[in-house]
């Protein structure tokens, strides 16, 4: 879809980074806040500057820590989803963002993981793109199979996120009747 809009990967990764931000603003209050806004700039701005300076390791490592602070926002998410009262669209939002931002960061895992170690999945040219579809796809447990995890790691990982999602979905909707139901009684 990027390549469609000829975007490049740079535009990508400040919009992923942008509503990163997003995400994680809101879950902090004063001093924690600040400390989060300035760990996830200096990752942001790290990343093209040590693309630029040639060490590229260093860049998908720091884009694989990023990535492992967007999957904690969606754990920070799901538990606001999760504890809420009653059934309301904050909720809702909160729920959908937290599957949303799951996929989305698997799939800058996988990527990360496919340029520190080549060979990790078996897809021809496999980017940035083609690591979100097939993020979405683990997650969904669709499996179409046109791309598939080579080492243990990515394995690891395609389980997680696959059992996470179906898990997500069997608890959330458990969760959710129940909140209506309650509130239905009242």
């Amino acid at each position: 879809m990027a390549a469609a809009f000829g975007l490049s990967g740079a535009v990508i990764e400040s919009l992923v980074a942008i509503s990163l931000l997003a995400a994680v603003m809101p879950s902090a209050a004063g001093k924690v806040r600040s400390l989060l806004l300035v760990i996830l700039t200096a990752l942001w701005l790290a990343r093209p500057v040590t693309a630029w300076l040639g060490d590229l390791t260093l860049s998908q490592v720091i884009l694989s820590a990023w990535t492992v602070i967007g999957l904690f926002a969606a754990v920070a998410a799901l538990r606001f989803a999760m504890h809420g009262a009653k059934v309301d669209a904050e909720h809702l939002f909160a729920a959908l963002s937290a599957y949303l931002l799951a996929g989305l960061y698997f799939g800058l895992l996988y990527w990360s993981l496919e340029q520190i170690h080549p060979g990790t999945v078996t897809a021809t040219n496999f980017s940035r793109t083609g690591a979100m579809y097939y993020s979405f796809v683990t997650l969904a447990t669709i499996g179409y199979g046109d791309i598939v995890p080579r080492t243990d790691i990515a394995r690891g990982l395609a389980i997680v996120e696959g059992v996470g999602g179906q898990l997500f979905l069997a608890v959330l909707v458990a969760r959710l009747m129940s909140l209506y139901t309650g509130s239905a009684k009242d």
